[in-house]
């Protein structure tokens, strides 16, 4: 089909023209950016977190408890603990992955070098590892003797010959293709030596899953502010937290119980905020692309009622139904990828405020094709009706006055 009369008729009516491809490239570049947000939140939902999450419970609590009775009263607790019926595995931490509240601490292979990769620190009060269904892919478990006090954290000669369990990730982060086992690293002025790594651990609060895995356990008993981890097997979550604040209370009974939540809850309500993103620019989206094809179909009416008498006359001279379709469809085709063309630059110049302002990572290539045939496609699928109320003008129509 020739063009030249489509690109005389859209000359004549530009302004309409350009205003619907002004839309489609708004759309082109909002759509674009917003499917790259929701693929990556989505993601980011996700991640795995390493734990066996469908096993594991979570408990906060607070006593008035002297610096000197903590060891004690987390050793009663524990005792405690471990006769919940159902409880298999019981462990106290001071984080827990999908906690928010995180310790983290940059690595360097040298001391006092520049710090190559950072690091969450969870402080292991003993049976962390299995508590938690870790795997263990190379080394071992700590030493009841590598177990330090958490006063003993600031003591140098105490935490000399400090030893930890990091994760697949830290580790390749750290000596990439080599062993990591037996290795030192410096969280500070004193190595540690690496004697465990573990496939996966999550950090308690991360932006991104370039450095979730970052993870780095060390032996350390009576953390302040220790949170109890129970696993447990045979029975719902919701019975063993009813019996676990009970023996915790027998134990101390003027306890304050601060939280007690199964893992898929920490999971919920940490990517609470991902969720109603990801629904909310769905809705953009969708709303997007309905204002996109009312706007094509409102004018391809437009042009269709004005053009009724010119349309009868290609009919009286020959032109098939098939013929006026495709002219319709190819003058859409026509308007959507201009729209396209300066959406596609459109993307960018929002991805690269977006980069700016909120950390997003670039906007990958893909993402410009795809968006692309999804506005051709809407625009084909907006113009039929009108194309097919066209091409059932009759000839006829060209000898009225």
């Amino acid at each position: 089909m020739d063009i030249a009369p489509i690109f005389k008729s859209l000359r004549k009516q530009k302004t309409a023209a350009l205003l619907i491809a002004f839309e489609i490239a708004l759309a082109c570049a909002i759509i674009c950016n917003a499917l790259f947000v929701m693929v990556a939140r989505t993601e980011r939902m996700q991640i795995d977190s390493g734990v066996v999450e469908s096993e594991l419970l979570r408990i906060r609590s607070a006593t008035l408890d002297d610096q000197a009775d903590r060891p004690a009263r987390i050793a009663a607790d524990l005792a405690a603990l471990r006769q919940v019926a159902g409880v298999v595995d019981v462990a106290a931490v001071q984080q827990v992955p999908f906690g928010n509240s995180s310790w983290n601490t940059s690595l360097s292979l040298e001391r006092d070098g520049r710090g190559i990769a950072s690091s969450t620190n969870y402080f292991d009060s003993g049976n962390l590892v299995q508590t938690l269904g870790l795997t263990l892919v190379a080394g071992r478990d700590f030493l009841p003797e590598e177990y330090l006090e958490f006063e003993d954290m600031f003591n140098a000669e105490a935490r000399a010959n400090g030893v930890a369990i990091i994760t697949q990730a830290l580790a390749e982060r750290l000596w990439p293709g080599e062993s990591a086992l037996g290795r030192q690293f410096y969280p500070d002025t004193d190595p540690v030596t690496v004697v465990g790594i573990v496939k996966h651990l999550v950090r308690p609060s991360f932006r991104g899953s370039d450095n979730a895995g970052n993870s780095t356990i060390y032996p350390v008993r009576h953390t302040p502010g220790a949170q109890y981890v129970l696993r447990f097997r045979g029975r719902s979550a919701d019975a063993v937290r009813k019996d676990a604040e009970e023996a915790l209370r027998v134990v101390h009974p003027s306890r304050l119980t601060l939280g007690a939540q199964s893992f898929t809850e920490l999971r919920e309500r940490y990517f609470r905020g991902d969720r109603v993103m990801t629904l909310l620019l769905g809705g953009v989206v969708v709303a997007l692309l309905i204002v996109t094809a009312l706007g094509i179909v409102g004018l391809a009416s437009f042009w269709v009622q004005r053009r009724r008498r010119q349309i009868g006359v290609r009919r009286a001279l020959g032109a098939t139904r098939g013929d006026i379709l495709r002219y319709f469809q190819l003058e859409n085709f026509l308007i959507v990828s201009l729209g396209v063309a300066v959406g596609m630059f459109a993307a960018y110049a929002v991805n690269a405020w977006l980069m700016l302002h909120y950390a997003l990572p670039r906007l990958p290539l893909m993402y410009l094709p795809v968006g692309a045939v999804g506005l051709w496609l809407l625009g084909q699928a907006s113009v039929l009706p009108p194309a097919l109320r066209a091409m059932r003008v009759p000839p006829a129509l060209a000898t009225r006055a």
